[in-house]
């Protein structure tokens, strides 16, 4: 076979190291991403004869032409490097969570001098704590209102307290921060406030609890009711957010369960987090593409997701006998810097925990599971609606649009974005730059990138030709972002190359109006309509991916504006005069001598010294 020839060749190159090795086909897509404790060793097993391979693997294996590695440090770091590859490139041979959601987690930005406490989806910052994953981001600013509460953190943002008037704001005169911008409180007295929030979301709440009601009671004694009346409340809104965050008293610690479930290609793994005895908010991650994956693959890629960076516990409990218990535990240690236990309970409270753990994974499988089979159906009937509205010959698969943005004559970009049955398909994304002088033109700009579009489609076909899956294939719609003016620009294009039949549409903003060939009148869809919404998904995200490459492209410009302002004996005409010869910024910067000189209208005195400056400066500037 072809690909164990790729791959045996290959691993003899390779190190006896950890890393991450990825497998790609002939155009050069990741079809799988794998991490190793040793690279040649575990590429080498995909070419041992005596090796059983499954279907799966075994399609895999016939598809690779590219066999490239990474080295990590450690295993742990391989797995976090697997991790990270695999939701940029999405192979289809890897298991992966379904829809890369993350949660939400609380953060310390311990590193300040007066720390912050806020709600965040990341946690690769340094300098900061972070406690969580919570269920939802609803139960997050639910804590962080009660915290603000009971411990007067300082809500403004950057490392340093404080605003330019060099007053205290409003939260520190309705009791909600202590103003250490002027100095009200010192460093440690703060460094104690947020030492007491860190205890709270450590779980140690107890002696927040008997320290609230030891201040109520005295300053009752000291008849000092207001006082005490915010002692109580705040005592209150303690115990109501512990009671909201670990309902089911267990009686057995701290530790994690985790639950696994699997059929066919979906799987979920589960975690029940066990904090002081009580049961806290079950995180649930959906993994696709599962089939035929042991559940030490499922259960480690969870387990990434979750604890990388958080606190781990002293105790992980686990639905089977993993066959990578070991490395599971050493991982877990290196993050919480401590021992950790990871095994699968037979009797008693854990066992109960793990049968509920696994009975609420079996549960969210099918949940998910109808859940995506409701989302294909809205989807198909969606481009079921578009392909009756338009009057198409066959269901768009596969939708391409187009949008263009630009700056007056500057920076245009055009964009193309692709959805296929009506997912966003990133990896088939395209933006073409467009270098126009004499004022904008979205016609011309509109038919030039249809052009240059289909015509790669030819040359991706093409024995010989530069092949790009993202251009290969022959779209079942296009959809032109504009009125009638775009869609017949992109129209003349299309008529100008030797192409199968190919359907496009305008989508004009203002009424959602769209315009399809040869009739009189718009479309006007209903604007709730399943296939309306579509389009506008779809026109939506070409805009913000134009708007994207734009804002990039106009940041490159004007660094090459800067540059042109101090060119010799160049003021705004020679400028439009050198744009208009040789058509780009990009190529004036790159011209040679001779080039300078032969452009008319610009003095070859004024053309040796402009190429001088290139010279002198390095020919800084896009090239």
């Amino acid at each position: 076979m072809p690909g164990v020839e790729v791959i045996r060749e290959r691993a003899r190159e390779l190190p006896d190291a950890p890393g991450v090795y990825l497998f790609g086909d002939e155009s050069g897509a990741i079809l799988y991403v794998g991490k190793a404790k040793s690279l040649r060793k575990r590429v080498t097993s995909y070419t041992r004869a005596d090796r059983a391979l499954d279907r799966k693997t075994l399609d895999l294996v016939l598809r690779v032409s590219t066999v490239e590695t990474m080295l990590a440090a450690s295993e742990t770091e391989a797995l976090l490097l697997e991790q990270n590859l695999v939701k940029r490139h999405r192979p289809p041979f890897n298991v992966r969570l379904r829809d890369d959601k993350s949660y939400p987690y609380v953060a310390v930005t311990v590193g300040d001098r007066f720390p912050r406490v806020l709600f965040t989806r990341e946690r690769h910052r340094r300098g900061v704590r972070y406690f969580g994953p919570y269920a939802s981001a609803s139960k997050v600013r639910e804590t962080l209102d009660v915290l603000n509460r009971v411990f007067p953190y300082r809500p403004c943002e950057g490392p340093e307290p404080g605003r330019r008037s060099g007053i205290p704001c409003l939260d520190y005169h309705i009791g909600r921060c202590l103003a250490p911008c002027v100095g009200y409180v010192s460093e440690e007295g703060y460094r104690e406030l947020i030492d007491g929030v860190i205890a709270f979301l450590e779980g140690r709440s107890g002696p927040i609890e008997r320290a609230l009601e030891a201040e109520m009671h005295a300053a009752a004694a000291g008849q000092r009711y207001e006082e005490a009346a915010r002692a109580r409340n705040r005592l209150e809104a303690v115990r109501h957010l512990r009671e909201r965050q670990l309902v089911d008293r267990v009686g057995t610690g701290d530790l994690d369960v985790i639950g696994l479930a699997v059929d066919g290609d979906l799987a979920v793994v589960l975690i029940l987090p066990v904090r002081g005895g009580r049961v806290g908010d079950r995180l649930t991650y959906v993994l696709e593409n599962a089939a035929g994956s042991p559940p030490a693959e499922l259960i480690l890629l969870a387990v990434a997701e979750r604890y990388a960076g958080v606190t781990v516990p002293p105790l992980v409990c686990v639905p089977v006998d993993v066959a990578e218990t070991a490395f599971l535990a050493e991982l877990l240690q290196e993050w919480r810097a401590g021992i950790v236990e990871v095994r699968t309970p037979v009797r008693g409270a854990k066992r109960r925990l793990l049968e509920m753990a696994n009975s609420n994974a079996v549960n969210a499988l099918e949940t998910a599971r109808l859940q995506g089979e409701r989302t294909r159906q809205r989807r198909i009937g969606a481009l079921e609606e578009l392909r009756e509205a338009l009057n198409l010959e066959a269901l768009p698969l596969r939708i391409e649009c187009f949008d263009i943005s630009n700056l007056g004559d500057q920076a245009t970009v055009a964009s193309m974005v692709v959805f296929e049955q009506g997912v966003a398909k990133k990896s088939d994304y395209r933006v073409f730059g467009i270098d126009r002088t004499g004022g904008p033109d979205d016609f011309a700009s509109m038919a030039e990138a249809v052009r240059r579009r289909f015509t790669r489609l030819a040359n991706a076909s093409s024995v010989d030709g530069d092949h790009d899956p993202g251009f290969a294939t022959l779209p079942n719609l296009v959809v032109i972002d504009g009125g009638r003016g775009q869609l017949s620009a992109a129209l003349g294009a299309l008529d100008g190359l030797d192409l199968p039949r190919v359907a496009a549409i305008g989508l004009a903003k203002r009424i959602e109006e769209v315009f399809v060939p040869g009739r009189a009148e718009p479309v006007l869809l209903d604007v709730d309509s399943p296939a309306l919404l579509l389009l506008r998904r779809i026109r939506d995200e070409a805009h913000r991916f134009a708007l994207k490459h734009h804002r990039r492209r106009r940041s490159r410009i004007a660094g090459t504006d800067s540059l042109f302002e101090r060119l010799p004996g160049v003021g705004p005409a020679r400028k439009r005069i050198l744009l208009a010869h040789f058509g780009s910024p990009a190529s004036v910067l790159a011209a040679s001598a001779d080039e300078l000189e032969r452009v008319p209208g610009l003095p070859a005195r004024t053309a040796r010294e402009i190429h001088a400056f290139l010279n002198k400066t390095g020919g800084a500037g896009p090239r």
